[in-house]
């Protein structure tokens, strides 16, 4: 959550001349309901189910770069599908960028809405912390270390040997 995985990859098949999707807007669009309403209705683990639902209906995509949610990779078999059907990309960002980016936009993300922004930060360290697992298992480890790196660009000088 915050490390641009929309912006970035949006950003990354324009210069791929591929598709992109980005997997909560596809959730909105097919489940003709917002995040944050799937969340209040069916809570996170019936949006994880769905989710894991809506990511399986992309199968079969070519030079199409896909934005998933941060939690994507962390539940089901997700991360496992992610790799065996494409390459996998963490863009690993320190908490403290991730928490500037997400202070404006919390009433927009379900897990984070109702932290202060002085929770924040140790949320987001916390989140890290039980995500880092599934997200090292990433075909490729991206380092955002600092806010103007050219995270699209340097993506892809390495295709195509992803």
């Amino acid at each position: 959550m915050g490390c641009g995985k929309s912006t970035f990859g949006a950003e990354l098949a324009r210069k791929l001349n591929f598709m992109f999707v980005d997997l909560d807007e596809y959730i909105v669009e097919n489940q003709e309901r917002s995040i944050e309403q799937i969340f209040k209705e069916e809570g996170e683990d019936g949006f994880r189910d769905i989710e894991r639902d809506e990511l399986g209906k992309l199968s079969g995509l070519f030079d199409t770069v896909i934005a998933t949610g941060g939690g994507t990779p962390c539940f089901h078999d997700n991360l496992e599908w992610m790799n065996a059907t494409g390459t996998s990309i963490y863009l690993k960002t320190p908490p403290e960028i991730l928490a500037a980016r997400l202070a404006p936009e919390k009433e927009h993300r379900p897990l984070i809405a109702n932290l202060s922004d002085k929770e924040l930060p140790d949320f987001i360290h916390k989140k890290i912390l039980e995500r880092s697992a599934f997200y090292e298992q990433a075909e490729i480890i991206y380092e955002q270390k600092n806010e103007n790196m050219p995270v699209a660009e340097d993506l892809a000088k390495l295709y195509p040997f992803w």
